[in-house]
């Protein structure tokens, strides 16, 4: 049953095997805590629990999938058009970034090197609550100011122009 549901999802044998030990393992963990009551059918939690741990599986091989594909894509394959438009919309978004406030310029750039809130508050002498807020604010005013950006403008009236333009 769990090879099976394994294989339909993209998956091999060797792979249903793996998960099928480690549905088992879980349901040893879940019995063993006291607070354990089994309301539905054991093969039916087992089930459910296979089918979670090989959709996680799966997510988690499209996104190393996606990642080598975006790797792969280097500089030299892209064309003269996708390297000119990547270079304009980075410009856009600096130029949207730089005119930020210098306190959400920090945040940002904290948040985006994944360091976490609370030492973000930390380092930079705030509360937590106000480092989230002030991050929510800096992310919404850059997206409004990209949008507003003129080379932006530009790109999106062009761009609509393209999808409304008759053959």
């Amino acid at each position: 049953m769990i090879r099976l549901m394994v294989c339909q999802l993209g998956g091999t044998t060797e792979e249903a095997k793996d998960i099928f030990q480690e549905g088992l393992m879980i349901m040893l963990e879940k019995i063993d805590n006291k607070n354990f009551a089994l309301t539905c059918k054991f093969k039916t939690l087992l089930y459910c629990i296979c089918e979670n741990l090989w959709k996680s599986v799966a997510v988690k091989k499209q996104a190393a999938a996606n990642y080598l594909i975006r790797k792969g894509d280097t500089e030299e394959n892209k064309d003269f058009t996708e390297l000119a438009d990547t270079k304009l919309y980075e410009s856009i978004f600096w130029d949207a970034f730089r005119s930020l406030d210098e306190v959400s310029k920090k945040i940002l750039k904290l948040y985006w090197q994944e360091i976490s809130p609370q030492k973000i508050a930390d380092h930079l002498g705030y509360t937590y609550g106000y480092i989230r807020k002030k991050k929510c604010e800096a992310q919404a005013e850059l997206t409004e100011r990209v949008k507003n950006h003129p080379d932006y403008k530009l790109i999106m009236k062009s761009e609509s122009m393209l999808r409304h333009k008759v053959y």
